[in-house]
């Protein structure tokens, strides 16, 4: 016993005297820092560093202020947003035709037309252009929206107003670029592409082998100052049909007519398509959908500096314009396409789980079919939060680069989920092609937004952890910048002073971590009283371990964490899960507690909890360190965390739910496109009519039981005998008999 109390008069001494300190604590681990962290490329390091925090922050440090996040606005369209979904995007979604598109590997000309009349590639574009200047979450509404009837229509439109020209030219651009291009990109005079991806650069997009170099040329018959560039690039979206071309290369100066640097960097230029030397018009076909993708090249084709985004001091600037404004794509877009695609499935699973029978009963009484319908439901009602709560960070001026890869990565793999069970649920109907089809060609098109945007494998293992562990961590960037950017007798004292400060803040996190283990989290503060409370109860001690576990991983790995990426992987896994979660419970909270959509809630909730949990298991079973995994493992979770995934009793609610509340069910598939015609309406007007005549159907199917002299009968002359027999009014006849038509009609496939 005194010799404890001697060790821990010691450590006070140490810790308490500043020259001890910095000899015995504060210099070995800087040293150490030094000697693990592992070596950043420029592009790696600008990656790194781009954007900034927003909710993940909070998430990693352990201690989420639950308060602070729900008095964070709930998500509004304006008037002007609003007349243009009711209006424009009403038409534009009433002549679509997906199956055409397809067919003929284009949009029809008057598509073409209206989308450029209309303003719907220039959402982004601020009105002093002429163009919408709508808010991010309108952006990706109508995105949305679009997607859920045509795919190919949705990635056209979504293309101009994510990651490109306009993008880059409005946070980068000069006066006179801006004022030059935007108008003409506004009114769809010019329609843009951005060409990044080359044969040897996809992830790895710095690894580019295109090229500039800095000469002296005529140009409109002056000699002037340019770059003489040479690309080859594929997989670009309107490439084919682009007017201008956006474009990132490396530029080189070996005449040193810019300074004394031979190499100066990536740059991204615009340049017009009808420039001599530019080749386009060449298509790739991506899973058959309907959008333009092609490639382009160029051989020394010469632009002035004037070409280049920023001018002359936009040279070497490409990849951080490039990796800030990622947010776009990642944020808005993807999550779009995904959040239409689940909308959809969801609405038309639901309604044919109704109208399709078996064994004499709709298949949504069946415990299997009840399984996916609610992963569906609770899968739908994640990605939407997701969404919402993601468009709103970056209308908020936020760029959360974690945030914004979580949204991309979770939400196509949600969507991917979500597809799988819908087309389980239609069988037959899902796997035959044509007009009726409603689910094969989002379906198809799945892949697509899961590979653009950075491949969802490199997403997960590299990028939502590997930025996050230093990004949202309190502490860890901080003392990053100080052993780099300070030599080390300047670098002792603001680091000492950050290192005791993120001592502290483990030594809290893993008492609190013990504590929460012990009691199962029931005596956390949580925000709320009622059904959602264990949930941020629960969250708030997954949150602390995360803390916990990846403070031990860097401690542990140092910079070899980035290359143990299954490890990284799973702790961003938890991260992920915990910024899904507190979307549910937000959107929850922001759309007044809707009793109806509580099952679906919970589902959500429940599953990312299991998932995170899971995943935190899964981290310490496969820790480098077995022993202080099994110990620290034990520490946190002293009785075991309980979380499971949604119990068959939760299941069987959001499918009550889904079918007897017609505003719920509104509410977690509004996004779906059901228009007055076409095999989604079908579908959707069987459902409301199967509903409608549920209790006559019931009433005719029970007097037809007992009437066996009428099975080779067709179902019109079944219902013209139970009108004679009076068992049913002739009112009722005709309702069932449409109720019917419609039936057969909407669960029919094509045949050629």
């Amino acid at each position: 016993m005194a010799l404890i109390v001697l060790l821990i008069i010691l450590a006070c001494i140490v810790f308490m005297v500043r020259v001890l300190r910095y000899k015995l604590i504060t210099i070995p681990t800087m040293n150490y820092f030094k000697s693990t962290l592992p070596a950043l490329s420029q592009t790696e390091q600008e990656a790194m560093e781009a954007g900034d925090t927003w909710w993940d922050a909070a998430l990693f440090s352990g201690k989420p202020n639950w308060q602070e996040w729900h008095q964070i606005d709930a998500p509004l369209l304006s008037d002007k947003e609003q007349d243009f979904i009711q209006t424009k995007l009403a038409h534009l979604l009433s002549i679509l035709d997906e199956e055409q598109i397809q067919a003929d590997k284009d949009l029809p000309e008057s598509v073409w037309a209206y989308l450029k009349a209309e303003g719907f590639f220039a959402f982004i574009i601020p009105e002093k252009f002429g163009g919408l200047g709508f808010s991010a979450q309108a952006n990706s509404t109508i995105v949305a929206k679009i997607a859920s009837k045509s795919l190919s229509t949705a990635v056209t439109v979504m293309v101009p107003n994510s990651l490109g020209p306009a993008e880059l030219l409005l946070h980068y651009g000069t006066e006179s670029q801006q004022s030059y291009w935007l108008p003409k990109l506004a009114s769809g005079e010019a329609l843009p592409c951005f060409a990044l991806t080359a044969l040897d650069a996809g992830s790895d997009a710095g690894s580019i082998q295109d090229f500039g170099v800095v000469c002296e040329a005529e140009f409109e018959g002056e000699q002037v100052l340019g770059l003489k560039v040479s690309w080859d690039k594929r997989y670009i979206t309107l490439a084919p049909v682009a007017t201008v071309l956006g474009l990132a290369f490396k530029v080189y100066d070996p005449e040193h007519l810019l300074g004394d640097c031979d190499s100066l960097g990536i740059t991204c230029a615009l340049i017009p398509t009808s420039q001599e030397g530019v080749i386009t018009g060449a298509r790739h076909n991506p899973l058959n959908q309907g959008f333009m993708n092609g490639t382009t090249q160029g051989k020394e084709v010469f632009i002035p500096l004037d070409w280049v985004i920023g001018g002359k001091g936009g040279i070497g600037n490409g990849w951080k314009m490039l990796v800030s404004c990622l947010s776009a794509g990642r944020g808005i877009s993807l999550p779009a396409l995904s959040a239409g695609s689940a909308h959809l499935c969801t609405r038309t699973s639901s309604a044919y789980a109704t109208v399709r029978e078996q064994f004499g009963l709709p298949i949504a009484a069946f415990e299997g079919i009840q399984a996916s319908l609610a992963r569906i439901t609770g899968l739908t009602y994640s990605i939407e939060a997701c969404r919402q709560a993601t468009a709103q960070a970056i209308d908020m001026k936020k760029s959360p680069a974690v945030i914004t890869a979580i949204a991309k990565y979770h939400l196509t793999e949600m969507s991917r989920i979500v597809m799988n069970d819908a087309l389980d649920i239609h069988a037959g109907k899902g796997i035959q092609k044509g007009p009726s089809n409603y689910l094969a060609n989002n379906y198809m098109g799945i892949p697509i937004s899961i590979t653009v945007e950075g491949a969802n494998i490199l997403t997960r293992n590299l990028m939502i952890f590997g930025q996050g562990a230093t990004r949202c961590h309190p502490y860890i960037f901080k003392e990053i910048q100080i052993i780099q950017n300070l030599e080390e007798d300047k670098a002792i004292k603001p680091f000492d002073k950050l290192l005791m400060a993120h001592l502290q803040h483990t030594s809290v996190s893993v008492l609190k971590a013990l504590w929460f283990g012990i009691t199962r989290a029931r005596f956390i503060n949580a925000p709320v009283s009622g059904p959602t409370k264990r949930y941020y109860q629960k969250l708030t001690w997954l949150s602390t371990c995360l803390s916990v576990s990846s403070d031990l991983a860097m401690l542990r790995l140092g910079g070899s964490l980035k290359r143990r990426e299954m490890l990284s992987a799973r702790l961003g896994d938890v991260l992920s899960h915990l910024y899904l979660a507190s979307c549910v419970l937000k959107k929850y909270e922001h759309d007044g507690r809707q009793q109806g959509d509580l099952p679906s809630v919970c589902y959500a909730t429940e599953h990312s909890l299991a998932q995170g949990f899971r995943a935190l298991d899964e981290f310490f079973d496969n820790f480098t360190h077995p022993v202080l995994a099994f110990l620290l493992k034990s520490w946190m979770h002293v009785t075991g965390h309980g979380c499971k995934v949604p119990s068959d009793t939760l299941v069987r609610k959001v499918c009550h739910v889904l079918a007897h509340s017609d505003a719920a069910r509104e509410r977690v598939s509004h996004l779906c496109s059901v228009g007055q015609q076409g095999a989604v309406y079908t579908m959707e007007r069987a459902y409301q009519l199967a509903k409608e005549t549920a209790k006559e159907r019931a009433e005719f199917k029970a007097w037809l039981k007992n009437r066996t002299d009428m099975q080779s009968l067709s179902y019109s002359e079944k219902i013209a005998f139970a009108v004679s027999d009076k068992a049913i009014t002739e009112h009722q006849g005709k309702s069932l008999l449409d109720a019917e038509n419609w039936r057969v009609k909407a669960i029919s496939v094509d045949v050629f």
